[in-house]
């Protein structure tokens, strides 16, 4: 059979297989990007944490302080009812994801602090600080910004930050920005269609 031949017969087919195959997976936004890296870090409970504990889970990564007035709780309280709705709709894929909360504030956010602030969202929630440098350098991996703004009191500054939040997946590549700030629903809706 010559070449010319084959391929007319080999196209019919492929246009069948083509018609009936589901259209290919949309590549993560974030595919490729250049967004976070190993890391160690203590948690909310005084221990030595590193990235490696979460190989194999998918995270939502966030970076706030716990003395934050108004957007860091709000936006913890959209992820922990964003995962809870999607823990309702797929139990199975919904186990895989951890919340992270990495504090850009930590001379105020010791452990304890962090463990009483993380214990109000959803219980698989992370909460991590560090020395003042090496958070920094965790920081800059995921493109954080975060400035302290002095108040009129000693001691009773703010933290000026960047608010995006990161879905990375089970093998820390990142996968997509995470609509915190703009309620549970979108949240669930993220994790709905990029958690495999």
């Amino acid at each position: 059979m010559n070449d010319r031949r084959f391929r007319l017969l080999l196209a019919p087919l492929l246009l069948a297989l083509a018609a009936c195959g589901a259209a290919p997976k949309e590549a993560p936004p974030l595919e490729g990007a250049r967004i976070g890296g190993p890391f160690t870090l203590t948690d909310e409970n005084g221990r030595r944490f590193t990235d490696t504990q979460l190989a194999g889970k998918w995270r939502i990564m966030y970076f706030g302080y716990t003395f934050c007035p108004d957007v860091c709780p709000v936006d913890m309280a959209n992820i922990t009812a964003g995962l809870k709705a999607f823990e309702a709709s797929d139990p199975a894929r919904a186990a895989k994801v951890v919340p992270v909360f990495v504090t850009v504030d930590p001379a105020r956010d010791t452990p304890a602090v962090l463990k009483q602030f993380v214990g109000n969202f959803h219980p698989r929630t992370v909460g991590l600080t560090g020395e003042a440098k090496t958070i920094e350098s965790v920081q800059k991996a995921f493109a954080i910004y975060a400035a302290r703004k002095e108040g009129s009191t000693p001691g009773a500054y703010l933290m000026d930050h960047s608010r995006q939040t990161y879905l990375i997946d089970g093998e820390g590549k990142p996968i997509a920005l995470v609509p915190a700030d703009e309620g549970s629903k979108p949240v669930a809706d993220t994790l709905a269609k990029w958690v495999s």
